[in-house]
């Protein structure tokens, strides 16, 4: 009572800095933490303190804390400014098994707040990282398609035969579910791009490692919905001739006929503006002892063909727990998610502009018309509408932990988790087909199949922390030990010859070919199982003295079933070190204006095991059938060689960069300069015929290297109370050499043809990986012009010039490379009171790309009763010129172009506005557009629309043609 006596009781209110509206919800305490209360609706507060009392401290989230000492008086009126980039903010960066503050970081990793990311509406949630990380290209042929994934590579094309995208690590997992993450859940995104960081994943860091973090609950009560529809329409797509314009250059010269009617067949097959909405609703809160995230989404979206469509649910739950005395701290992650999907079909916008505009859609009888004209002789509309693709997928990501506080300084986890995948794949196609009816077919009329793929991966880590502190000496031992059992299963089933087309797969059995004497046998079912394990121990020892000094050094040793006999295990070493120029006396002295100066190096050793199970094992095949008493039997036999010495690919890895601020935080960034080696690369190569059963086997041969330079800037150019403005800078310059195909005991060549096209015709390869040069190196004819036949003229290897049809292959040459030069972006980011808008220009730059369609589509030669682009008669088009069929179909540099290009890829506009009700505390209103406008020179089309990650950069093998779109965005975002 004496006690309560004393204290005293503090009132007052905290208004937003900004635009003094009240702020609801900021956490109030004092220095001694007797008491915690919030503001209420009006911004107010009021809160009995002792007496010995020194200050109160106001914490709210996305504002600078800030601590008020206690006077006479007993009211307190205070301002919170919204959180910025201050120089003494703590950023925290997830290393892998562990966080550290980003001042104390010796790796390149890259940290992007979620804050940060794009507005987008794609179906992964990485495509709103696309161009924040220099080194980093994120790049997607069919982003229109909602049912599309990207292709993602860090620092260059890194493998022949294994993986070339980087690990998911997901709350501190590894191997999670990319698609299984809302992008509103996201709290950071941290990629580890130097070999020292990512080491500490071994046999799988290789690719570098993407580490996301979700959001996670706090002890302020928090509600908040997100709700956008979106919308694509067709941008910068291919043109094809018009019927008239058919008719006047095609028919005229008797290179087609004319069937009467006028089809828009690219506008038949697309379904423009593409609709799709999602809603988010989270919800936070608890206490400091036990609290819990909770987060609820839907999507429905479809695409711009008239197939795609996806329809998911997911949920996110996150729970915390300390015990009262601080000794236990559990958490609990579940996130489920299913997904019903329509696939497009990848091929049907080309179908549409290949075939021939005066043909019908329908025939007199008022049925699909059957086409067996043009290129690939079917009917888009009607494939689009009658043929069914869908998929059904479950996804689960499970994970809890128990972490023990043995000592202030010392504590031991352990994290149990599951990431299971189960996806049911569904397709049919009907006997009214008209390529069915019109073929008079009586087997193999319609047709069903249902395949299931289940992937599961359980995995179990214990990890220990030791933090030490001996004067100006800080030490940080991590210690650990992994264990990962994976396992993939699959069965496929199909058949014919259903009685009702209604049945769809829903009734297999009813099916008739299969079970008859000239059914498929073996062929209608199939079924495997296959798995891996991977179990690692693994170190790290982070050192700095005096916040001035830092180095690094993990180890991790690692084996895994997928190697041979003789090579289960290897060793994984990595070190890294810091100078912070800046905090030394005589720099600061000098110096005022530069804030932090880091300079750091690192090296480390990494590894791929991204590869198929059980290719180091002898396997046994079906080797044909054998006769015995009139009956035949399946033999069997080796279908592989035994390898005991296949192992991992190995990359050695070195990086040095700096990190610098100045200015008081006003400009900041870093600069890396990296190179990796890799080695043992994967692949098949030949061996002799006795002693080996089979003709090549999988093996660890030759090498690569990639090398370049990133980056990073961020300024504040203009920072008021009313108007900010701030600028973001990433660049990349990646250089790629191959260097070996072989070593002692494996010859492989010096070259690999790759990049192989398509029919009609046999155009061949038009890429080869050789030794000494780099990834996407075109290797065909050399044009030397078009003669007054409009045939294409090519160099012989002798110099002469020559029609190209009297040329071969021992006349190609290099003549140009896909894999860019430059990647960059520069974000602009502006708010005015209430208002923020954000510019994002992205380009990428000195690479070549094999026009596919204007070889195929946009020449007067191209096939007889196939439509063509408008190009092909356009007398500005130098494609135009090539009029003799002679020299249809033969590759050259003639059909390469000069693929660089900057876009204006994101404009986001939004209005934020606080409310003094007591159920609302501010709503915000925004739209943005993605993909504007693409400044390029480029003809065919958009030029991000032709992958440049992987082994054939600068080149679409296949003729399948997803159209570019401008998706605009609208949406509400409202906090209560």
């Amino acid at each position: 009572m004496v006690a309560k006596a004393q204290n005293r009781t503090i009132s007052g209110t905290v208004t937003d800095q900004t635009d003094g509206s009240p702020l609801i919800g900021v956490n109030v305490t004092d220095n001694l933490k007797s008491d915690v209360t919030t503001t209420n609706n009006k911004g107010s507060f009021s809160i009995s303190v002792p007496a010995n009392a020194k200050s109160l401290s106001f914490s709210y989230i996305g504002y600078e804390a800030k601590n008020i000492n206690l006077t006479q008086s007993n009211t307190i009126n205070i301002t919170l400014g919204s959180s910025s980039s201050q120089l003494n903010e703590v950023v925290v960066v997830s290393v892998g098994y562990g966080t550290l503050n980003k001042k104390e970081v010796s790796s390149a990793i890259t940290h992007v707040s979620g804050k940060d990311l794009l507005t987008v509406s794609a179906n992964n949630p990485l495509m709103s990282l696309q161009g924040k990380v220099p080194g980093l290209t994120i790049t997607n042929t069919a982003s229109a398609d909602p049912n599309s994934s990207p292709g993602i590579q860090l620092r260059g094309v890194s493998s022949r035969s294994a993986g070339l995208g980087p690990l998911y690590v997901i709350n501190g997992v590894p191997g999670g579910n990319i698609d299984n993450i809302n992008q509103n859940d996201i709290e950071s995104i941290d990629v580890l791009k130097g070999g020292a960081a990512s080491a500490i994943y071994g046999t799988r860091g290789s690719n570098g490692v993407i580490i996301i973090t979700t959001k996670k609950g706090t002890s302020q009560s928090q509600m908040f919905y997100d709700g956008f529809t979106s919308f694509d329409y067709l941008n910068n797509q291919l043109e094809n001739l018009s019927a008239e314009e058919f008719i006047a250059n095609r028919v005229q010269n008797k290179q087609g006929q004319d069937y009467g009617a006028k089809t828009d067949w690219l506008k038949e097959v697309t379904n423009a503006p593409a609709f799709a909405h999602k809603h988010t609703v989270q919800f936070s809160g608890g206490s400091a002892k036990t609290n819990y995230f909770a987060s609820a989404d839907y999507r429905k979206a479809d695409g711009v063909d008239l197939r795609a469509s996806k329809r998911e649910y997911g949920a996110r739950l996150n729970i915390n727990h300390t015990t009262d005395n601080g000794l236990f701290v559990a958490t609990l992650t579940a996130a489920p998610r299913m997904m019903n999907t329509s696939n497009a079909d990848q091929g049907n916008f080309n179908n549409a502009l290949t075939l021939n505009p005066t043909y019908p859609i329908f025939n007199n009888a008022g049925k699909y018309n059957f086409i067996n004209t043009g290129f690939f002789s079917n009917n888009p509309v009607e494939n689009a509408n009658l043929i069914k693709s869908q998929s059904e997928i479950k996804e689960l990501d499970l994970n809890g932990s128990l972490k023990m506080n043995i000592l202030p300084n010392l504590n031991t986890m352990v994290t149990i988790s599951q990431i299971s995948r189960s996806s049911k794949n569904l397709n049919f196609s009907p006997s009214t087909l008209s390529s069915v009816v019109n073929s008079n077919k009586v087997t193999q009329t319609n047709f069903a199949s249902q395949e299931q793929q289940e992937n599961d991966q359980k995995n179990i880590e214990w990890t220990g922390n030791y933090n030490l502190d001996l004067g100006k000496n800080h030490f940080k031992l991590l210690g650990g030990y992994s264990y990962s059992l994976y396992n993939y299963k699959q069965v496929y089933s199909q058949n014919y010859d259903f009685p009702f087309d209604t049945y769809l797969w829903n009734n297999l059995g009813s099916g008739l070919y299969n079970g008859g004497a000239a059914g498929q046998g073996q062929s209608a079912v199939s079924s495997t199982q296959n798995g891996s394990t991977l179990i690692a121990f693994f170190g790290r020892l982070n050192y700095d003295f005096n916040n001035r000094y830092i180095v690094t050094a993990s180890l991790r040793r690692e084996g895994s079933s997928k190697f041979g006999a003789n090579n289960k295990w290897g060793n994984f070493p990595a070190v890294s070190a810091a100078w912070r120029i800046s905090e030394e006396t005589f720099f600061k002295d000098k110096l005022p204006w530069m804030n932090e100066l880091k300079i750091r190096a690192d090296y480390g050793v990494t590894g791929n095991q991204d590869f198929g199970n059980y290719l180091s094992l002898l396997l046994y095949g079906g080797a044909g059938y054998f006769p015995f008493n009139g009956q035949y039997y399946q033999v069997y036999g080796p279908s592989s060689n035994v390898n005991p010495f296949l192992s991992w690919e190995k990359s050695e890895n070195f990086n040095v960069g700096i990190d610098f601020s100045l200015l008081k935080g006003r400009l900041s960034g870093s600069i890396d300069y990296y190179t990796r080696k890799n080695k043992d690369l994967l692949g098949d190569y030949n061996v002799s015929v006795p002693p080996n059963t089979q003709a090549t086997t999988f093996t660890n041969v030759g090498s690569m290297k990639n090398s370049g330079i990133e980056v990073a800037l961020s300024g504040e150019v203009i920072k008021s109370p009313d108007f900010e403005y701030n600028i973001n800078l990433a660049f990349s310059y990646n250089q790629n050499k191959f260097i070996s195909f072989s070593n002692a005991l494996y010859n492989g060549g010096t070259f690999q043809d790759v990049a192989g096209l398509p029919a009609p015709g046999s155009p061949g390869n038009i890429q080869r990986i050789q030794e000494g040069y780099s990834i996407g190196e075109f290797y065909t004819l050399k044009s030397a012009g078009v003669n007054d036949q409009g045939a294409l003229l090519v160099y012989k290897k002798d110099g002469s010039i020559v029609p190209a049809n009297q040329a071969n292959n021992d006349d190609k040459q290099f003549v140009g490379n896909g894999l860019p030069k430059f990647i960059a972006s520069l974000g602009n980011t502006f708010r005015y009171k209430q208002f923020d808008l954000g510019i994002f220009f992205r380009g990428t730059f000195g690479y070549k790309i094999f026009n596919t369609s204007a070889f195929y589509l946009g020449t007067p030669s191209s096939q007889t009763d196939a439509n063509v682009l408008k190009s092909a008669y356009d007398s500005s088009s130098k494609y135009s010129l090539l009029k003799s069929t002679s020299t249809t179909s033969i590759a050259s540099d003639y059909f390469l172009e000069n693929g660089s290009f900057l876009k204006i890829d994101n404009v986001s506009l939004g209005y934020r506005q606080k409310l003094n009700i007591k159920y609302l505390k501010s709503i915000r209103v925004y739209s943005a557009a993605r993909n504007l406008y693409t400044f390029t020179k480029y003809t065919g089309g958009d030029p991000e629309k032709v992958e440049v990650n992987g082994l054939t950069p600068g080149v679409n093998t296949s003729l399948n043609y997803y159209p570019s779109t401008l998706q605009l965005i609208l949406g509400l975002q409202v906090n209560f």
